[in-house]
């Protein structure tokens, strides 16, 4: 997994500090050099069309690092197995 988590922080995509919810459209606006609300509303609308929006955005928040580069599915499988990041 450590080279997942690696490919992932290579990536320069974070989660947003201008959050609502996870900070998921905050940090794709970052990196797209968007404002925030229009990557909200492209969310909205790919909410409406059938598929799995919701899932991929919770997929996002576990798989993003936050802006100090920890990731939440990182330090939840490390508690797990008695690994200290």
């Amino acid at each position: 997994m450590e080279k997942f988590f690696s490919i992932v922080r290579g990536l320069g995509l974070k989660r947003g500090p201008e959050r609502w919810i996870g900070g998921v459209c905050g940090g794709i606006a970052a990196k797209l050099n968007v404002d925030v609300a229009y990557v909200r509303i492209a969310y909205l609308l790919f909410c409406l069309l059938p598929g799995p929006a919701f899932v991929l955005y919770i997929i996002a928040w576990l798989v993003l690092p936050d802006q100090n580069g920890a990731i939440r599915l990182e330090s939840f499988l490390n508690t797990r197995s008695g690994n200290r990041p």
